[in-house]
């Protein structure tokens, strides 16, 4: 069992004071689900972060990972948490077209929710851009994806961004983006 209060004030550095308080040689599903469990406890709900994103944290800092265990940790969580969201199973960032699709889906959710009036749901759905912004960001600096992917992958994430910096200008935003020549030139076969 873990000790219950910690210093820390910010996710970053609890997912830090946790593993070294864990004092591991290294990292795997045991421990990524007991930083998780701190998390949760000293931040609440909100404060989800994958096992990859803890175990990226940890790696950082000099952990090392048992792979394979992370890998299969992260795939459990995400499928949990999957169901937890079914509108997420919905949205698809993997390529442009794909994302397309899905921002438009974005789009139509947040305006039933402002019609709704619906602040909690239009902040979930802040939160969810927010984490698949992050994702995408991480996939873009991956060294083991194709550069067109890794430029698609920039290019959706800027996408989010502009999405969650000004959700009412986006469709305009977005329309002249993907008409514009550099947009052409760079993503034209796709």
């Amino acid at each position: 069992m873990l000790k219950g209060n910690w210093n820390a004030r910010t996710k970053h550095d609890l997912i830090i004071e946790v593993w070294e308080y864990l004092d591991c040689e290294s990292v795997g599903a045991r421990e990524l689900e007991q930083i998780q469990q701190a998390l949760h406890e000293k931040f609440g709900a909100g404060a989800l972060a994958s096992p990859a994103t803890i175990a990226r944290a940890v790696a950082d800092e000099g952990a090392v990972l048992r792979h394979p265990e992370v890998f299969a940790c992260d795939v459990k969580w995400r499928e949990e948490n999957e169901q937890k969201r079914p509108f997420r199973q919905e949205l698809d960032f993997s390529d442009l077209a794909s994302a397309f699709e899905s921002v438009v889906k974005l789009e139509e959710r947040r305006l039933q929710l402002q019609i709704d009036n619906d602040e909690t749901g239009l902040k979930e759905l802040r939160d969810l851009v927010v984490a698949s912004r992050k994702d995408l960001l991480l996939r873009a600096r991956s060294k083991i994806i194709a550069n067109g992917v890794r430029e698609q992958t920039k290019e959706i994430s800027q996408w989010l961004m502009v999405w969650l910096q000004s959700p009412e200008l986006f469709s305009d935003w977005l329309d002249l983006r993907r008409r514009s020549p550099e947009f052409r030139k760079k993503f034209s076969a796709d």
